[in-house]
Order: structure tokens, then C-alpha cells, then sequence
């Protein structure tokens, strides 16, 4: 059974900072290029940023560039983000998700949400101006 699972979110005021991390489970976590997403309401669902199987290639919104950092503990199957800076534009449902990808290629299609095979039930961030 697939399971991904989001954690870390919650409320913080503008410019404080969260964590957020995505324990996967019944996948080969190296075959997959995680990537996060959000949405808030009345919004479709947007891209954040992914990370490469290995590690070695990180993409990002122009929207968070510099101040969310994605990165994987490839040993624990968990992928994480890191979300400084915060502002309340950010505030949002945040979901993690796992595209299978050939390991003798990278992911080309990191920012479509469609191409995703697995995804968390998401975790809430608020942030109060």
C-alpha cells in the first residue's frame, strides 16, 4: 500500500518559517522525483517545487525562489520543504507527490500535477499577516 503523508504544517506570522516533510511509503523512494504542490481556495492547484530521485536537481515557482528549499533523506523515504520567508500569499493546502521517473533521466515534466503517480492527503499552512 502506497502511502505518502504530509506533516509540519500550521499557523505563522508573515516572515516566520515551516517545515515541511513527506514520509513515503510502498514505493522504491529512489525511482521517484518528488515534487509539492499547493492549493489555496478558490485556486487551482500550483506547483511549488520538486527534487530529482538522487537529489542532484531542485526546481522551484518563481513564486517561492529563495525561500522555500526543497530537499530528500533518500535513507529515511522522506522529502522535505523548507518555507522561510513566508508570506501570507503562501498560505495554502500543501501536498507532496511522487512521479515515477527512469533513473538514467531526469523529469521534465516536475511542474505538472498530472504527471504525478502518488500524493499526500496534504497539510494546511496559515499565515497571518
Amino acid at each position: 500500500q502506497v502511502q505518502l503523508v504530509e506533516t509540519g504544517g500550521g499557523l505563522v506570522q508573515a516572515g516566520g518559517s515551516l517545515r515541511l516533510s513527506c514520509t513515503t511509503s510502498g514505493i522504491p523512494f529512489t525511482s521517484y522525483t518528488m515534487g509539492w504542490f499547493r492549493q489555496a481556495p478558490g485556486k487551482e492547484r500550483e506547483f511549488v517545487a520538486a527534487i530529482s530521485w538522487g537529489g542532484s536537481h531542485t526546481y522551484y515557482a518563481d513564486s517561492v525562489k529563495g525561500r522555500f528549499a526543497i530537499s530528500r533523506d533518500n535513507s529515511k523515504s522522506t522529502a522535505y520543504l523548507q518555507m522561510n520567508g513566508l508570506k501570507p500569499e503562501d498560505a495554502a493546502v500543501y501536498y507532496c507527490a511522487g512521479q515515477w521517473t527512469d533513473r538514467l533521466m531526469e523529469s521534465t515534466t516536475y511542474s505538472l500535477s498530472a504527471r504525478y503517480d502518488y500524493w499526500g492527503q496534504g497539510t494546511q499552512v496559515t499565515v497571518s499577516s
